[in-house]
């Protein structure tokens, strides 16, 4: 527990290439591993307000070395007409006794890069600006331009304080352990009054698919494509070629023939026939029981209604009354 990995080495070989692509042997390595070093101090030292990301160096089999600036400012790099681009390329040739080409490569999206966001929050903090607002800004810019989860550290004497201390601040979701991950990692130093107070980023930017995660290959492996072979044409093709296309015509399949007919069995067909063969048969007269009962009911109804009956009903309600 507590075993910190850097995120960046942690990924070396998976989907993130190394940042110097030189092979030497073992008792030239020394050598040219603290060259590599010395340049990166030096860029870094001459060009510190250019906003650079990376440095990555490439040495060649003719002694040659390329260097590729990654920044975000690349007008401070190249300087007017080119004139430091090429003062630090004669400062480097001087210095390492090497062919040294230079290419610079702007970086569109700063705020997602860890290392300039890191540079960007040192920077405040030596300016006396609260480490707590500068942390906040810094995520918010991160979030809006696309990224899924940043995460912040930074520790040290913060505002002055006599005994050091850790705050971190973190906004989304910062898979460290996920090897499929885009993390970008970057730390950057304050040196301030009070003493240096150390910053750290991760940036989570999106997960890579398998067929991403595979380098590109380089010129030498790519594969080169074969040409196509000349196809011979067989001597049955030409002949079915030759046929006239009437024979062709006559040959086709039926129209006439329905695709969704239900088939019907021979009982069905006879009852269908004798359905039609049968004469409509008229309507029945109403029956003479049903007209008599209507007539009975009328005349109920009438008898109820005269007056004759109303009194008769009222005088055996009055009786009854009486007698009770």
């Amino acid at each position: 527990m507590g075993h910190k990995v850097h995120p960046n080495a942690f990924r070396l070989g998976v989907f993130r290439p190394w940042e110097a692509n030189w092979f030497a042997n073992p008792k030239d390595y020394t050598k040219m591993l603290h060259e590599d070093l010395e340049m990166r101090r030096v860029i870094l030292a001459r060009l510190r307000n250019a906003g650079i990301a990376k440095i990555e160096t490439e040495r060649s089999s003719n002694a040659q070395l390329t260097v590729t600036i990654h920044t975000a400012k690349p007008g401070i790099v190249i300087g007017k007409g080119g004139s430091s681009v090429d003062q630090l390329r004669e400062d480097l040739e001087k210095r390492f006794g090497n062919r040294v080409r230079i290419s610079i490569q702007e970086i569109k999206q700063p705020e997602l890069d860890a290392q300039l966001v890191a540079e960007n929050i040192a920077s405040q903090i030596e300016r006396r600006i609260s480490y707590k607002r500068a942390m906040k800004q810094a995520i918010l810019r991160t979030m809006r331009s696309g990224a899924k989860g940043v995460r912040i550290y930074c520790g040290g004497r913060l505002r002055g304080a006599e005994m050091a201390r850790r705050e971190w601040d973190r906004e989304g979701r910062v898979p460290l352990h996920t090897l499929r991950a885009d993390i970008d990692f970057g730390r950057a130093t304050a040196k301030t009054t009070f003493g240096a107070i150390g910053c750290k980023v991760w940036i989570y930017k999106d997960q890579i698919s398998p067929a991403q995660r595979r380098l590109p290959p380089t010129p030498e492996e790519e594969p080169v494509p074969n040409p196509p072979e000349p196809v011979t044409p067989q001597a049955e093709i030409i002949e079915a070629a030759a046929q006239p296309q009437a024979a062709q015509v006559e040959v086709g399949t039926p129209e006439a023939v329905p695709a969704a007919t239900p088939r019907r069995t021979r009982t069905a067909i006879a009852k269908v026939e004798e359905k039609k063969a049968a004469p409509a048969t008229p309507k029945a007269a109403p029956k003479p029981k049903a007209e008599a009962k209507t007539e009975i009911k009328k005349t109920a109804v009438r008898t109820k209604s005269t007056p004759a009956a109303v009194k008769k009903t009222g005088t055996t309600r009055n009786t009854k009354k009486a007698e009770s």
